[in-house]
Parts: structure tokens; sequence; C-alpha cells
């Protein structure tokens, strides 16, 4: 199994949702990525451009209806500050999930789930 860090950052950019505050992730903004079963993946929230924002996982496009999805998933220190983190151990037969913000809407987008098989990731 694997570890993947993603670096976070909030910067106006246009999404599926509209202008305005997104997360980046690696400099590309709200973009769909995969997540494979059984790794683990940082969401390095460390960032300034992050205080405010609490980067969730749910089962609902923009959380909407709320759908909170907490399994594997841990929250580390406060966002926009050093050492602040979300990461996720993708469990087996996990849904397809979405990255948002807690705070605010219309920030994030899908996270597919693949099986440990796959291999492709981005």
């Amino acid at each position: 199994m694997a570890t993947i860090t993603y670096t976070v950052t909030v910067a106006t950019g246009t999404n599926q949702y509209g202008t305005g505050d997104k997360f980046y992730l690696n400099g590309t903004v709200s973009p769909d990525i995969n997540l494979i079963e059984g790794n683990t993946y940082i969401f390095d929230t460390s960032d300034s451009t992050v205080s405010g924002d609490l980067f969730s996982f749910s089962t609902s496009a923009n959380n909407s209806p709320a759908a909170p999805y907490t399994t594997g998933v841990t929250q580390n220190g406060t966002a926009g500050t050093s050492g602040a983190n979300t990461t996720i151990v993708v469990a087996s037969f996990a849904p397809t999930l979405y990255y948002y913000c807690a705070n605010h809407t219309g920030m994030g987008a899908a996270a597919y789930t693949l099986s440990g098989g796959s291999t492709s990731e981005t």
C-alpha cells in the first residue's frame, strides 16, 4: 500500500459549482481524483490560504444533502497552520466520495474510489 500526499491551497477559481474560492490540489483547481482502496492519502492543509476552510469528505456532491464521510478519515491540527492535514485510509468497498469544505459550499470535486488492484491515480 502507498502513501500519497496532496498539497491543498485555496484561491479564486472556477469549477463545476461556479467561480469563487476553491480548493486547489497540487496547483490544480478542484480536480477529480482517484483514491485506491488500502492507500493512505494525506491532504496537507498547512498553507495559510486554507485558514478557515475545513477539508472534508462526503458521499454527496458538495455535501448536499449533508452526508459527511468519516471512515478512515483523520483531521490533524488547524487548517492554515503548520502540520495541519486531513488524512484518509481508503476502506475496502468505499463509496464514491467528494471532497468539500465543511465551512463553505462549492470548493471541491469528486474522489473516485478504486479497488486495490487498480494502479491509476490522479
